[in-house]
């Protein structure tokens, strides 16, 4: 961990080789999964036709910048070595970076309005279909949702509107909550869905380092609290809390100012939400907090099916 440190937090400073960045960033991976142990995700019984499936999620605040830091996101990615990979908020059009991902199907949405939003999810297995609208009244032309149907399950990658300062969005985002939820209910009646993605919400008082004080703005208000109550109870699981329902400080994001990640002033936004009837399959569900590049770091999930 100290040469994660060295190598994670002082990222101004010049690396020796590619080499000592990528064995460190491996070790960042191994050690923030809370000792947890599971089979290779491509392992496969002898006898069984089910497969782990390695998931990360990953809001990076805009791609194009992470692709120029030291480890880039190609960097990261390559180490991580996912089954399906999510980014949240790429902030870019069709055509502004190209990625070499050997293995992979890249799937995209764009907003509408440059800069801004955007999902994308790259998968080692090409999707059935792709769906990315919900027919949501508002949002649906800013890229926020890609849903890809694989044999076994839905994946659906989620970059939730944010309430904004005063809650001046928060209307759109109940109305874009109270779709987004049916929408969910409706690919789950067709097989498993897994979602993920950067929800903009801390559930309860434990996901964030500051409940008291932040009480009523974006992000945590009761509304949206209420509201992701709305869609746990339309029949999915938080899997990082299924696995550890009383761990504290575990946070997925940190403003850039007042030294947040560095005291640890976090919040817990980022999920991975599974059909309840697949949630006894999770095998780990980790935050990948030592992993820089973003005000978020990377979400994952182990789950067998």
């Amino acid at each position: 961990m100290d040469l994660l440190k060295v190598y994670c937090r002082k990222r101004t400073a010049r690396r020796r080789n590619r080499s000592v960045k990528c064995a460190s960033l491996a070790a960042a991976v191994i050690c923030i999964r809370c000792n947890q142990t599971s089979r290779s995700q491509h392992e496969r019984g002898a006898m069984s036709d089910t497969q782990e499936y390695k998931l990360i999620s990953w809001n990076v605040n805009g791609l194009r910048a992470v692709l120029k830091k030291e480890p880039s996101f190609t960097e990261i990615f390559e180490t991580i070595n996912a089954d399906v990979f999510a980014l949240q908020e790429t902030k870019l059009q069709e055509g502004q970076v190209e990625l070499d991902l050997p293995g992979y199907v890249q799937t995209w949405n764009y907003a509408d309005r440059k800069g801004y939003s955007g999902t994308a999810v790259f998968s080692r297995e090409t999707p059935l279909q792709v769906i990315r609208q919900i027919g949501c009244p508002v949002a649906d032309d800013e890229g926020r949702v890609c849903a890809l149907e694989f044999e076994k399950f839905w994946f659906v990658c989620v970059y939730t509107p944010n309430s904004k300062d005063q809650l001046a969005r928060l209307d759109e985002r109940l109305e874009w909550d109270q779709r987004y939820r049916e929408f969910l209910a409706e690919l789950s009646e067709q097989k498993p869905v897994i979602t993920c993605g950067d929800f903009n919400v801390a559930h309860n008082e434990i996901d964030l380092k500051n409940p008291s004080s932040n009480r009523q703005n974006a992000g945590f208000s009761d509304e949206e609290r209420e509201s992701f109550t709305k869609l746990l109870d339309a029949g999915f699981t938080d899997t990082f809390r299924y696995r550890h329902p009383d761990m504290t400080g575990a946070y997925s994001w940190w403003s850039y100012r007042f030294n947040a990640r560095k005291n640890n002033a976090g919040w817990r936004i980022d999920y991975f939400l599974v059909s309840d009837r697949i949630a006894e399959q999770v095998k780990s569900a980790s935050i990948l907090s030592e992993v820089y590049g973003s005000d978020h770091c990377p979400v994952e999930l182990s789950i067998e099916l």
